[in-house]
């Protein structure tokens, strides 16, 4: 008797949408898996599908039944379980009655705290097949879809109208009916070269059944592949380099079932435009990879997929030129008319730009990061001038053509506009690297004139929306402010800037008119920027107790945090680090308890025990030379020669009674302790590891 079979299942719809193909895919699979493995269903490999019309999965060698489960349910106690006279008590009745047997069939479960009645029995495995309508319809409920839609007559709910559902269990249709539609054993083949039913006899022959017959790649890493290969070789044969955008390859892949790459050319009169206006146009509405040469520089050649395999390649190509030719004219025609306004006297029409109701237009927004990016310029050698020149004319752009028909180029078209404006290289530069870093792993701003104008935006965001009372909540983060947190963070730290997180925000917040939570909106951006820092240094794989033994001395310099939580992390794989985290933690337990200050000097003349003295004359050699290294921000150097204190300190610890029936020798031990956990504290609190 068969024991294992392979389970396909293909449900076919309208076009999927393209940017979400490759997790609905994910999603689609991971869900039935998961409920699989739930119900105790073992099964070998898995390879998941994804095209354009259709989401598969083809599970290796499922189980085809369900284990038996042991059951035991425990009863009442022995001893309430019967009455005096041997009779079963209505508690034990009603529990033999939930299980479905008698009284007789219960056994006796002795354990320390007793005697129970225990039922033990089994439950029956169910088949696969029959559990498998309900796997597949929990999973396709619980996909991440934003909006789903409804079709024909009926109630359903899907990301697309579904078409037709394939789902076998080795060679038998597992007879179910999802959003409408009856399971079979068809498939449909591409929409234009194979129009067809196509009978899939087994879940093995399913992918090359569709390529072979069906002109369908239904592996989406497949096409993937297929397409980053071909673009890449259309480029090589006019001798220049495609430009492939991750995210635009991903989105083409989920667009194409069968995908053909041709090349394309527009004339080169468009070259004069900014090549990232032309390559905004051609992969944001055409969908098409740009071509560069060896240096870099824009060609007049793009490369596109084509979903057919032509029998007159030409004439497609001619098609997709004819239509990215008056985009590219539209662009042209942009740059062109809006050359014709300098930036400066677009600035009066930001008021028409409602940055938010309560804290202005974008107008009063770019009259604020003059006065924050002159500030911080100013603190990092920057020039103050330029810096408030280009946040006057930084959000200038968003009132050009070229924005409102290419948004992602806003601060981009800024900065070629004020070049052609005459205006300075460090100014353009800053208007261009204002929304840097615009996500994880992008590039940072370049010149100390951007740094300061891309920190002075994301404070004013910050500053303003805590004013008000609008932080982040849950999900919803409409002003993008833990992005701004982040971004803040990777200036000041990977660039290396000594700026000091309050100050900055006190500032910031200083040039927002009647703030209603100014008294407390300081803190809470401080709190909310460090917070990040958690989270970041926690996806780095860092220790929790790393970041919070520097953040218990209430830190408020990223960068000189990040130094201290890197020498933290050096000295927590030392030897001597445990013990020293133990004994700081326990001289802090000891000074807790004492009421008064313990800051007063030691005195040599109190000790009354050598260790004493042994760890006096150790603090006395250490302390200068750690106090240097402080001052110097070498923090792992400090923590090094603190670590040579172990043994005076266990030392300590085994032949000295701190808590001594002499007050001056306890007050005099206490204070000996300070000065050794105020060495630890110029660096981080260790006591936290």
């Amino acid at each position: 008797m068969m024991t294992q079979a392979d389970f396909l299942i293909e449900l076919g719809t309208e076009e999927l949408p393209p940017k979400a193909l490759s997790t609905l895919m994910n999603a689609f699979a991971e869900g039935i898996l998961e409920r699989l493995s739930s119900a105790g269903l073992s099964f070998d490999a898995n390879v998941r599908y994804g095209a354009p019309r259709r989401l598969a999965l083809h599970i290796t060698n499922l189980q085809l039944h369900q284990p038996d489960e042991q059951i035991e349910r425990r009863g009442p106690a022995l001893k309430a379980a019967f009455d005096p006279a041997g009779e079963p008590t209505k508690a034990v009745l009603g529990f033999a009655r939930s299980c479905g047997v008698e009284v007789s069939d219960l056994v006796t479960l002795e354990t320390d705290k007793g005697a129970w009645l225990v039922y033990q029995g089994t439950k029956a495995g169910q088949a696969t097949e029959a559990l498998l309508p309900g796997i597949v319809q929990q999973a396709l409920d619980n996909l991440p879809i934003a909006k789903r839609m409804r079709w024909g007559s009926r109630r359903d709910e899907f990301v697309r109208p579904v078409k037709w559902l394939l789902m076998l269990l080795g060679d038998q249709v597992v007879p179910t009916t999802v959003y409408g539609v009856a399971a079979g054993n068809v498939t449909r083949g591409h929409r234009f070269h194979a129009p067809v039913e196509l009978v899939v006899p087994n879940p093995a022959a399913y992918a090359d059944l569709l390529r072979s017959e069906g002109k369908v790649i239904a592996s989406f890493s497949e096409r993937h592949e297929l397409i980053e290969t071909a673009v890449k070789q259309a480029a090589q044969a006019k001798g220049l380099i495609a430009v492939i955008d991750p995210d635009l390859l991903d989105e083409v892949t989920g667009l194409n079932e069968w995908p053909v790459a041709l090349v394309g050319q527009f004339e080169a009169r468009f070259l004069d435009v900014p090549a990232e206006a032309l390559m905004s146009s051609m992969e944001e509405h055409q969908k098409y990879f740009p071509t560069v040469d060896a240096q870099g520089a824009i060609q007049p050649y793009f490369i596109f997929i084509a979903n057919i395999d032509s029998s007159d390649p030409a004439l497609v190509i001619a098609g997709n030129e004819k239509v990215i030719r008056p985009r590219l004219a539209d662009a042209a025609f942009f740059w062109e008319t809006d050359k014709k306004t300098p930036l400066v006297e677009r600035v009066e029409r930001l008021k028409t730009l409602m940055f938010q109701q309560q804290l202005g237009s974008v107008f009063d927004k770019s009259h604020r990061l003059q006065s924050i990016a002159g500030f911080i310029a100013g603190e990092i050698g920057a020039s103050v001038s330029a810096a408030e020149r280009a946040a006057l004319l930084a959000k200038a752009d968003l009132v050009t053509d070229m924005v409102c028909e290419f948004t992602d180029l806003q601060g981009i078209a800024g900065h070629y506009y004020a070049l052609a404006d005459g205006e300075s290289e460090s100014v353009a530069a800053a208007i261009l690297e204002q929304y840097k870093p615009a996500g994880a792993g992008d590039d940072l701003p370049q010149a100390r004139e951007g740094m300061a104008l891309a920190l002075a935006d994301r404070l004013d965001n910050l500053s303003g929306l805590f004013g008000i009372g609008q932080p982040p909540s849950g999900t919803k983060d409409p002003f993008a402010l833990r992005r701004a947190a982040v971004g803040v963070l990777r200036i000041l730290v990977e660039r290396k800037l000594p700026l000091d997180l309050v100050t900055l925000v006190e500032f910031a917040a200083a040039q927002h008119a009647n703030l209603p939570k100014q008294d407390i909106v300081v803190a809470d951006v401080v709190s909310y920027i460090l917070d990040r820092f958690s989270a970041g240094y926690h996806d780095a794989g860092f220790r929790t107790e790393i970041f919070q033994a520097v953040r218990a001395l209430n830190p408020t310099q990223p960068y000189d945090i990040d130094l201290r939580v890197r020498a933290v992390v050096a000295f927590s794989q030392l030897d001597q680090a445990a013990a020293l985290a133990a004994a700081n933690k326990r001289v802090s337990n000891l000074l807790a308890k004492v009421d008064g200050p313990v800051d007063t000097p030691v005195d040599p003349s109190l000790f009354t025990e050598a260790a004493e003295a042994e760890l006096f004359a150790a603090l006395e050699a250490v302390t200068s030379s750690v106090t240097e290294a402080v001052q110097q921000s070498h923090y792992g150097l400090a923590l090094t020669e603190l670590a040579g204190l172990r043994d005076v300190v266990d030392t300590f610890f085994d032949q000295v009674m701190v808590m001594a029936d002499d007050a001056a020798v306890r007050a005099n031990r206490l204070a000996l302790l300070a000065k050794l956990r105020g060495l630890f504290l110029q660096v981080a609190d260790i006591s936290v590891l």
